[in-house]
């Protein structure tokens, strides 16, 4: 059988940030229904209806991911609940790798410790910044030091890969912000540091604000600075990249679950919104919390879409993400461009292998046209 994982989208926040274009609600948006205090049944619902769509035999879990919104604002003991669901449905492999993504404001200690006696054994903090007028600007509610706080108490827990999402190119950032918090985030002893940078997207607080000329956009060049930093501080800690925004101080600290995603594999996501994909159809939930629990409740499919790939939609894809792994793409499958994009620098071929050199990182994008085109 292909890899197969389980994603489990969990659409709510205490608010919204400005920067955010994800499909979450906050409990002033939900109106009547989609509840908190009913969402564990509910996914368990969706669920049960995936594993009977499969007959007699369904593919073992290898890694289930809990993403959002804020997972952590349910209570652990729902979590866990979700995750019996799916241990129930599908099994979970002897070594599957359970993360959910976290809030650093919305755990504790006895939270932490449910969690992982209920079988999480990987978390994700979204950190962001460590300094207070960056997460401002980001409309981030926690304070700069609470991220290496609850990182202790993760591995305090007994958590085995602790992992902090920062946010660089943010607008007021300086060099020496973003360095604090690279600082910041490999002395709090995490394992994985995955680094994004800022986006403005249509429709968010943060476009409305930019087009005011309240703030000012990000900076390309600016980001591209701030990118060759991060790699250069967590290349000298310990860290090597294994994905271009993410970094791992081992092998086994890598997100086997978004290896899935960037190496074609299978998995089904639970949740409004959530996206699933077997085998090159690919399908996508109702968005709204309240439409999504109502078609679950009147035994209806969730599902709002699918698609199929066809094979050139499915090379295109397969190129576009192998290609941003350390591992890169078999030059097979490179196209004829590759021998110029290394003589430019911006791969190298290491034997039958297409890999991104750090220049080359920098402009993914356009080399991923490149090899496809």
């Amino acid at each position: 059988m292909r890899p197969f994982g389980v994603y489990v989208h969990v659409p709510f926040c205490a608010s919204r940030c400005g920067y955010c274009d994800f499909n979450t609600y906050t409990a002033a948006e939900l109106g009547g229904g989609g509840s908190q205090a009913e969402y564990a049944h509910t996914v368990a619902l969706e669920i049960r209806q995936a594993r009977a769509s499969f007959g007699a035999e369904a593919p073992v879990a290898q890694t289930v991911f809990f993403g959002g919104g804020t997972p952590t604002l349910l209570p652990a003991s729902d979590l866990v609940d979700i995750l019996g669901a799916v241990r129930d449905a599908f099994g979970l492999a002897p070594d599957a790798e359970v993360t959910t993504e976290a809030n650093p404001e919305s755990v504790d200690p006895e939270s932490l410790r449910l969690l992982r006696s209920g079988g999480f054994n990987r978390i994700s903090f979204g950190m962001q910044s460590a300094r207070e007028h960056v997460l401002a600007t980001l409309e981030r509610r926690h304070t700069p030091g609470r991220a290496a706080e609850v990182v202790a108490m993760a591995h305090e827990a007994g958590f085995e890969h602790v992992n902090v999402d920062l946010i660089y190119a943010t607008p007021g950032e300086t060099d020496d912000d973003w360095r604090a918090s690279l600082d910041a985030a490999i002395a709090s002893g995490v394992d994985h540091v995955s680094v994004y940078s800022l986006i403005v997207e249509d429709g968010t607080r943060l476009a409305t604000r930019v087009r005011r000329g309240e703030i000012a956009a990000p900076d390309d060049d600016v980001a591209a600075d701030r990118y060759v930093i991060a790699d250069e501080m967590l290349s000298a800690a310990g860290f090597e990249w294994y994905e271009v925004s993410n970094w791992a101080r081992s092998s086994e600290a890598r997100s086997r679950h978004n290896l899935l995603y960037w190496t074609d594999a299978d998995w089904w996501g639970f949740g409004p919104g959530a996206h699933s994909h077997l085998d090159g159809v690919r399908w996508w939930n109702v968005k709204h919390p309240s439409t999504y629990a109502a078609r679950l409740a009147a035994g209806e499919s969730p599902a709002e879409g699918r698609e199929t790939l066809t094979a050139s939609e499915r090379r295109m894809e397969d190129v576009m993400l192998r290609l941003r792994l350390r591992d890169g793409l078999p030059l097979a499958d490179a196209g004829p461009d590759a021998q110029s994009l290394c003589a430019e620098g911006l791969v190298t071929i290491d034997g039958e292998r297409v890999v991104l050199t750090l220049p080359g990182r920098l402009l993914a994008d356009a080399v991923i046209r490149r090899l496809i085109d």
